[in-house]
């Protein structure tokens, strides 16, 4: 795909170095398409080229991607991706429950706090309830000793090893990746992690896999070291009337996941609304400005009205006449005469 764009790259600055490069010649007065088009016969190829191209590499970009080594996820209907949606505040929190109870032993949070769980997926006191579970490393007191104590708002979540060659040896040498950010590092996003989670199979013939690894095809090599850790009922749901199958637990994690690498997506969609209303506003307000009070200066018309009663040495009469000023009907001669008429008087 690359050498594709890089080839097309340099045949359209070929072009356009010879089309800057060529003698102008001058525009002729009429156009006409009936005349133009049977004259640029070369014109009109390079144009069925370049949109033959186009279409070709979108549709090559858009169906299969020759580069990757495992399926496309299908596309799931999510109630978050519209542009008036938000997230499920509901599933958020019963995704926190499946984190907590599955995923967290493998999987860290490094880059979310308990106070951002507040006012999202449980109340401010639930979230200082959860955070005084967790013991924390803190320190040193005044005895600069280390010491142990009950979390707080403030505290992130924590991570289940102590470092990353600690993950490795409990996970056959396989890093679990940190979960914070994995919706929008992953190319497909929330379709990628709920292919991945529901889509364990037994691998094709002659598919060679180690100890502790499984086959799961939405994964580059098809060879993972996670499990299959989402399954029918793995989690109790506090709601009854939502029933825990693989299905609706992955679709849930993976909203929370959403949530945790896009916080603040909720209110970014409603600063756009708001962004459009006032520049709606404010748009019809300048239109109002630019065509009604600036009307006058844009209609306006200067003209010069030469003077009628110059005494033939190019020297105007009066005090307040001058040359290129504006003129009433009273230095006309034309107007003397009239005036003279209406007298009854005749020179």
């Amino acid at each position: 795909m690359a050498n594709k764009f890089g080839y097309v790259s340099s045949k359209l600055l070929q072009f356009s170095k010879g089309y800057l490069n060529r003698t102008p010649v001058r525009p002729k007065t009429s156009f006409s398409a009936r005349n133009w088009i049977p004259g640029r016969p070369k014109w009109l190829a390079l144009g069925a080229l370049t949109a033959g191209l186009g279409a070709m590499l979108y549709a090559l970009d858009a169906s299969v991607d020759a580069s990757n080594d495992c399926v496309h996820p299908p596309k799931q209907l999510w109630s978050h991706k519209g542009l008036l949606s938000a997230l499920d505040r509901e599933a958020v929190r019963r995704g926190y429950q499946v984190y907590k109870e599955v995923c967290s032993s493998c999987h860290s949070l490094q880059y979310i706090a308990y106070r951002n769980l507040a006012n999202n997926c449980m109340t401010e006191a639930e979230a200082k309830a959860e955070a005084e579970q967790v013991m924390v490393k803190d320190g040193p007191d005044d005895n600069g000793e280390y010491f142990e104590r009950p979390g707080k708002l403030s505290d992130y979540l924590p991570s289940p090893y102590p470092n990353e060659d600690a993950a490795r040896s409990a996970n056959n040498g396989a890093y679990p990746p940190d979960l914070s950010y994995i919706v929008s590092a992953r190319k497909g996003g929330e379709d990628y992690i709920f292919a991945l989670l529901t889509g364990y199979c037994e691998p094709p013939a002659g598919f060679g896999l180690r100890d502790g690894q499984y086959f799961n095809p939405y994964f580059s090599g098809g060879a993972i070291s996670m499990g299959q850790v989402i399954n029918n009922e793995v989690v109790t749901y506090a709601d009854d009337e939502v029933a825990p199958s693989g299905s609706q637990i992955a679709k849930d994690v993976v909203t929370f996941l959403k949530w945790t690498s896009e916080p603040e997506s909720d209110e970014r969609k409603l600063l756009l609304i708001k962004v459009v209303l006032i520049s709606s506003f404010l748009i019809g307000i300048s239109y109002y400005i630019k065509r009604h009070k600036w009307s006058a200066l844009k209609s306006r018309k200067i003209f010069y009205v030469p003077d009628f009663t110059g005494n033939g040495n190019g020297q105007s009469k009066g005090k307040d006449l001058g040359n290129g000023s504006a003129k009433t009907d009273e230095g006309c001669p034309k107007f003397e005469h009239k005036k003279n008429e209406g007298n009854g008087k005749t020179k």
